[in-house]
């Protein structure tokens, strides 16, 4: 079988969408969510549920409160009336599940 003049043409765009993909995956730079005492709740509770959503719940009390942990400068709000989401970006570290 022969490789065509449209089949070389379809194979380096192919590779060329691979390519822009792997290019622009970058290291992930969101910090995980700590394996200690503090987040030790939230573990077991994913643990328990299997649910990332329910895990959640627990970040406000520390967090969201005055004089809890500050945010950065540049770490998008919580939603007005809507749940936290941390871990739709803060991933659990492996060990702790």
């Amino acid at each position: 079988m022969r490789i065509g003049k449209k089949d070389w043409f379809f194979i380096i765009i192919i590779a060329a969408v691979f390519g822009t993909f792997y290019l622009i995956s970058g290291e992930e730079t969101t910090k995980r969510v700590p394996l200690d005492e503090n987040h030790k709740a939230s573990y077991e509770l994913f643990k328990k549920t299997g649910s990332k959503i329910e895990a959640d719940k627990g970040c406000p009390t520390c967090h969201y409160e005055p004089g809890g942990v500050p945010f950065p400068a540049k770490h998008p709000v919580k939603p007005k009336d809507g749940p936290s989401r941390c871990l739709f970006c803060h991933k659990l570290r492996l060990a702790g599940v």
